[in-house]
């Protein structure tokens, strides 16, 4: 019986070969959809649960009120994570990461030198990272392969860029300015896509010497600290908890000695209303749960955008399900006596809804084919977009197969279920006679029109957030940041060029600024030990403003990021000073501070020229407000103005391992500028590799996620309104066959063809702009609750949802009419000779 149930599908598939393209069609576009968006949803969901002690490794997080800034931060302070080992039972190990920059690197032997190579992820860790994160090795041991000082462990990529075919074991790379080169004592298989922790290569931390400098610090939030618990502890929620609920103690007894040493002892610090709390993030849960928290990863997802996904993805399936259900009505007029005969000569009504049911699964089961074909041949394009390392073969692992089998089987069930018991409920006297069956009975139109506005309201809201997503990208990109961010050059490795950090900005590197500022084209270049637009750049550090001589109340302390620039960078990048003057060579200004606005407001001062801070943290070394600079966007649109200061060089005020030369180009000359800065660094610093980046690239990378958030949900927005309007397709089909009479009879009564087109069209632009008044609400509120995000926002206005409008009806009339014309030019002759 089975067997006769699908013959008989396939012969109907082959007699109505245009109604089965467009539904086999429909359904392989929704399935391949669904099947893309499945594949992105597991592999974020996958992040970081390769490791065997994945289930027992959290990371560090600080969350804090320092100065009267709130932050929340997976960067934390050297002792953390050591004291936390030592205290508390609970926590079996510890392991942490210091990132190092840009570092220059060469292969220490003659023969294998070549040039430098530029390395911006090379991390020093303690001497178990490996042991904690069990990253494959190809060779070396990894539980001592760190442990000696000046041992190196680097990925196969890293291997063959810098030892080519032999092994790198035993083998010496030349670092930056250490003078001792560092031995590769392991080599690391390419890291999966699929961990938060990205690297190139392992240093140990013993030779980092930022790290050894602030190993005291319980304020200098610059490394990211993993513990690992025992399995008990790790098993236990509550367990977790009250771990944490352990912390501020610890906190209160082992930090104090490092707040004393900046100035603000801890019981005072707490007392004016700051906060130095610790928490713990399972490791499984940090790739989703961190848009709120400040982090070095670049690779970070948002657990938003999988519950968006996710809802597009049941979405367009029931799109394309409805496609099948609209096309089957519309054969209605030939299976209907199709089913009047098989009723009389004895067939029962659960034969038939079986037999329509196979038939749905038939055209589900060559559906899911095509789909499985569109996503191998569109595999590559779309890890593109999305920014992934997909495979076709991922579909055969993690159980994915299994879903893929179920969502064609309900899917078949799903879209074939209306069909088999509309089609099924005739009455065969009725169907025979060909009276009744197409009665404008209210629950007929109501499921058919029900449908489309369904469809169309998924299709509408789809498109409101997708202009808007696209809006808000546009505005963070052309909003007023407060400074020049166009044809603005960043040179960085400037501190490579003088052997001692201490020197920064005051030797070797005014030299080659003079000569950059002095090429054709260059409309100013400046030194400074921070570059805009950068998310993690700056230095940040406690200051108290000094309430001598001063009658307005004021801040009792303040948290200010800082660089220390040069004279010539507010000139370069078109930064504004409101109040008092810029730095000048021809004053002594080391002991002299530029404030941002947002500083003024914090502190309290009603005129800042000529007021003090303290510093704590630098010995007391006492500072003089110069000048004020209007309010700029240090950071991405994401975080709120901070109280922001520059010191000049001379002022030693932080010790930075970071240096920049910013210049300002013409955009007519920005080829000859780049031939002739390369030139001059390469006299200056030939060991050292030329890099390069400008201001307004480095600002649209901080919305790298947002971009391709925005492109997927652009293609699956354009994906689901065309399965939509083959939904509508289906639907106009079915309209034309039930008023064919209708049109003929006003044809000989003398309706112009547009008359007709316009009364066919009609009903379906009511449920187009039905669908909008539904769907426009849902998108407004769903877009408001992405937007929270961004402090700084776009405006969702009228516009959006007239233009969403307009694409919609334009869509939906453009399908409709294509078979509302083809009905009004038909000849009435042959419509109505069957009277």
């Amino acid at each position: 019986m089975l067997k006769n149930y699908f013959t008989l599908a396939f012969r109907n598939l082959l007699r109505n070969k245009t109604n089965s393209l467009i539904n086999i069609g429909g359904l392989a576009v929704g399935l391949a959809c669904v099947i893309f968006i499945t594949l992105y949803v597991q592999d974020e969901l996958r992040y970081d649960k390769g490791f065997k002690m994945s289930d027992r490794i959290y990371q560090v997080t600080l969350n804090a009120n320092f100065g009267g800034q709130e932050f929340n931060t997976s960067n934390t302070p050297p002792p953390v994570s050591i004291d936390m080992h030592t205290t508390f039972p609970e926590v079996e190990d510890y392991t942490r990461v210091f990132r190092m920059g840009n570092i220059a690197i060469h292969n220490a032997e003659p023969a294998l030198a070549g040039r430098p190579f530029t390395e911006k992820n090379l991390w020093a860790v303690d001497s178990n990272f490996l042991q904690v994160f069990d990253y494959p090795m190809i060779e070396g041991d990894p539980v001592s392969c760190l442990k000696k000082y000046h041992s190196i462990v680097i990925t196969e990529t890293m291997a063959r860029k810098y030892f080519g075919a032999r092994s790198p074991i035993g083998g010496s790379l030349v670092l930056d300015t250490y003078e001792a080169p560092f031995v590769v004592t392991g080599v690391l298989k390419d890291l999966p896509s699929n961990v938060s922790l990205q690297f190139d290569m392992l240093m140990p931390v013993r030779d980092c010497p930022p790290v050894q400098r602030f190993s005291w610090s319980w304020v200098w939030c610059q490394m990211t600290a993993y513990v690992t618990l025992t399995p008990q502890a790790a098993k236990d929620p509550s367990a977790v908890q009250k771990l944490e609920a352990k912390f501020p103690t610890m906190v209160r007894k082992d930090a104090a000695r490092a707040f004393a040493r900046i100035g603000q002892p801890f019981d005072e610090f707490v007392k004016k209303g700051g906060r130095w709390d610790f928490h713990l993030q399972r490791l499984s849960d940090v790739h989703l749960h961190s848009a709120d928290m400040g982090t070095p990863y670049s690779n970070l997802g948002n657990v938003k955008y999988v519950y968006i996904f996710s809802f597009v993805a049941l979405f367009v399936v029931l799109l394309a399900c409805i496609n099948f259900m609209n096309l089957s009505t519309a054969q209605a007029v030939r299976r209907a006596r199709e089913v009047g005969i098989r009723k009389v000569l004895g067939s029962l009504k659960g034969q038939l809804i079986r037999q329509f049911l196979s038939e749905a699964l038939l055209y589900t089961g060559i559906a899911t084919l095509f789909a499985l074909l569109l996503v191998y041949a569109l595999m590559t394009p779309f890890n593109v977009v999305a920014g992934k390392t997909l495979t076709f073969a991922s579909i055969f692992q993690h159980g994915i197969w299994v879903f893929i089998l179920l969502l064609f089987i309900l899917t078949g069930l799903l879209a074939g279920s209306y069909p088999a018991f509309y089609l099924t409920s005739f009455q065969p006297v009725a169907v025979l006679k060909g009276s009744g069956l197409f009665a404008k009975s209210l629950s007929n139109q109501l499921v058919r029109n029900g449908l489309v506005v369904f469809q169309f309201t998924i299709s509408i809201g789809l498109i409101v957030c997708t202009l808007v997503v696209f809006r808000q990208l546009n505005y963070v990109r052309n909003m007023d940041l407060g400074f020049k961010k166009d044809n603005v050059l960043v040179l960085p490795n400037l501190e490579k060029l003088m052997p001692d950090y201490t020197t920064a900005l005051t030797g070797k590197e005014e030299t080659l600024r003079q000569q950059i500022a002095s090429i054709p084209g260059v409309n100013g270049a400046s030194l400074s030990t921070g570059t805009l637009a950068d998310d993690y750049t700056g230095f940040t550090d406690f200051y108290v403003p000094v309430t001598t001589g001063v009658t307005e109340p004021l801040a009792k302390d303040l948290t200010l990021t800082s660089f220390m620039a040069d004279e010539h960078l507010a000139p370069a990048l078109h930064l504004q000073i409101v109040k008092g003057r810029n730095f000048s060579k021809n004053i002594n200004d080391s002991d002299a501070v530029i404030v941002n606005e947002t500083t003024v407001r914090t502190v309290g001062w009603k005129d800042p020229i000529g007021k003090r801070l303290t510093y704590p943290g630098g010995g007391n070394q006492t500072f003089h407000v110069i000048g004020v600079v209007k309010d700029f966007n240090l950071r991405s649109a994401r975080a709120t103005i901070e109280p922001f200061a520059f010191f000049y060089p001379t002022s030693k005020t932080n010790h930075t391992y970071s240096n920049y030369l910013i210049a300002s180009v013409d955009v007519r000359h920005i080829p000859e500028v780049l031939r002739e800065t390369e030139k001059k660094w390469k006299d200056f610093a030939p060991g050292i590799p030329f890099e390069y980046s400008f201001l307004d690239k480095n600002y649209e990378a901080l919305y790298r996620s947002e971009q391709r958030m925005g492109n997927v949900f652009s293609i699956f927005t354009t994906l689901s309104i065309l399965v939509a309007c083959l939904g509508l397709f289906g639907l106009s089909v079915y309209m034309a066959e039930r008023r064919l009479k209708e049109i003929g009879i006003r044809k000989i009564l003398g309706a112009s063809v547009q008359t007709l087109v316009r009364l066919l069209s009609g009903d379906f632009l009511k449920l187009v702009l039905l669908s909008a008044v539904i769907a426009f609400p849902l998108a407004w509120w769903a877009m408001n609750k992405w937007l929270e995000d961004f402090p700084y926002r776009t405006v969702i206005d009228a516009s959006i949802f007239l233009l969403a409008g307009l694409l919609a009806t334009g869509i939906a009339l453009f399908t409709v009419s294509f078979q509302a014309i083809r009905a009004a030019t038909m000849n009435p002759s042959k419509i109505l000779k069957t009277e």
